[in-house]
């Protein structure tokens, strides 16, 4: 299998979360992709998550109930270990959609709504620091000319 190559920055769709056009960073840094969820709720089995916010475009208010999640430990930027819920989702790039496993977190502090991890990219795509909006702009090109 080939590896795609990637910017640094894109715009994809989580379609299974109602998530379309969302900024996200590539983070070779980061080892687990973590989603912004402005509210958890744990009850009856379930992990109700809402996706909202007002800082990040396209984050209108989005509830999803998760009947299978897990928990992890994340080791943030800033050294500090924290458990956080951890959920399995689709992603779409180069218009092809891929499995992920998202940790959930509270990002209307950062600039962007969604971190993608190494585990998610081994195997799939090589990241250029140089390029950015790759996946989102082939798509764009390719719908262009698709009638």
């Amino acid at each position: 299998m080939r590896k795609r190559i990637i910017g640094r920055v894109d715009v994809v769709d989580f379609a299974q979360l109602g998530l379309y056009n969302i900024d996200v960073k590539i983070d070779t840094g980061a080892y687990t992709s973590a989603i912004h969820c402005s509210q958890i709720i744990e009850e009856h089995g379930t992990l109700r998550c809402i996706f909202n916010s007002a800082v990040h475009q396209n984050f209108g208010k989005t509830e999803i109930v998760f009947d299978t999640y897990t928990h992890t430990n994340v080791k943030s930027s800033n050294g500090y270990a924290e458990n956080r819920y951890k959920v399995k989702s689709e992603v779409i790039f180069f218009g092809k959609t891929y499995k992920i496993n998202l940790t959930l977190s509270t990002r209307d502090d950062m600039k962007f709504p969604v971190l993608i991890g190494r585990q998610f990219l081994k195997r799939k795509f090589l990241v250029d620091v140089d390029l950015e909006n790759v996946s989102y702009l082939t798509c764009q090109h390719e719908y262009s000319y698709s009638f």
